[in-house]
């Protein structure tokens, strides 16, 4: 586990968050995975979280979030105040008219709750890509397809005019709040240019983290949405009264994390796993998640405040980990309490 830098701000002023990936357990259906969904996005809002994510992948079995807009509409007609929002969706994959309708459904349904992350990468692999009818080069159009997305989302005549006239119904005037999405410098830059707020994925791909948002803000030049920068840092936590017991979680998740992402579906024994995780391959793969807090509720605390002061985070994207739903609600319970105290 990566230890950031001591020192920080008070950590009761930054507002927490849950990204949710709609986990297919073994064992489970893809309509219990969604269900889980639901139970952890309520006990987020009755525990005073922030906002829950939906991310889009497709063609992998253990994440049922592909689907993020239909995935939101059912969580919010079935909860009451927390915000919802995409984590994000993968533009490149679909036309910003259908973004525009979709999110702005759900705006008019659900007014005041609803966000919009947007990324560039596909999200999958490029023969699902052929699949979705999308071609490889879409995400050379992302900067251009984030701002027709916003002038659908918009209702000046300067949005109606770069729209060339066509109209999102649902979606025009709603002007949902635009998240940009990233894991580099790339992202960064955009969502500075943009003035937009910025998320970036340092629960997977921690090493451009403090670069990136530095760049953001330095380079952040004001909009109509945002006044200030506003930095969202990603973080994968595991959290429990009993320290033995969070410790016993995450060595649990460091071997799933290996075994899914090098066995592609594949089952190995014991045996085989550890000698995965001790090859460059598996290194790399827990390099990954190296931004993960694990421990009783202050342990975690005082992690996460250090990871905000070396992240530059205006608020934290928790990715909460245990081989249960139970332990997942542990994970978000502990770390309130202590995030309060």
């Amino acid at each position: 586990m990566t230890s950031p830098d001591s020192g920080s701000p008070d950590s009761r002023a930054l507002p927490l968050s849950v990204i949710d990936f709609a986990s297919v357990r073994p064992g489970q259906s893809v309509g219990e995975a969604l269900q889980d969904s639901l139970a952890l996005a309520r006990k987020a809002e009755e525990l005073g979280y922030e906002r829950v994510w939906y991310s889009e992948h497709h063609n992998v079995p253990s994440i049922a979030s592909s689907a993020p807009a239909v995935l939101m509409a059912h969580i919010a007609a079935h909860t009451s105040s927390i915000r919802l929002g995409s984590g994000g969706v993968m533009l490149p994959n679909h036309s910003p008219l259908v973004i525009a309708e979709q999110f702005g459904t759900l705006a008019e349904l659900h007014p005041g709750r609803i966000d919009l992350g947007l990324g560039r990468a596909p999200g999958t692999d490029p023969q699902t890509l052929r699949a979705l009818r999308r071609e490889p080069s879409a995400a050379e159009n992302f900067p251009d397809d984030v701002r027709e997305l916003q002038a659908f989302l918009g209702d000046s005549p300067s949005d109606f005019a770069r729209t060339r006239g066509i109209a999102a119904i649902p979606g025009r005037g709603t002007r949902i709040p635009l998240y940009i999405l990233g894991s580099s410098l790339f992202g960064a830059q955009l969502a500075a240019a943009y003035g937009l707020p910025y998320a970036f994925a340092s629960h997977f791909a921690p090493d451009a983290l403090e670069q990136a948002s530095a760049v953001y803000r330095e380079r952040f030049q004001p909009s109509e949405q945002l006044a200030e920068p506003f930095m969202i840092a990603a973080v994968n936590v595991v959290a429990d009264d009993d320290t033995e017991r969070a410790q016993r979680e995450m060595h649990w998740y460091r071997r799933q994390r290996v075994k899914l992402m090098a066995g592609r579906g594949r089952d190995f024994s014991d045996e085989e796993l550890d000698m995965i995780m001790e090859s460059a391959g598996g290194r790399q793969i827990l390099h990954m998640i190296s931004y993960t807090a694990c421990g009783d509720g202050p342990t975690v605390r005082d992690y996460l405040t250090d990871f905000a002061r070396r992240a530059g985070a205006d608020e934290l994207m928790i990715a909460p980990i245990g081989s249960t739903v139970e332990r997942v609600h542990g994970t978000l319970e502990v770390l309130r309490r202590a995030w309060s105290d």
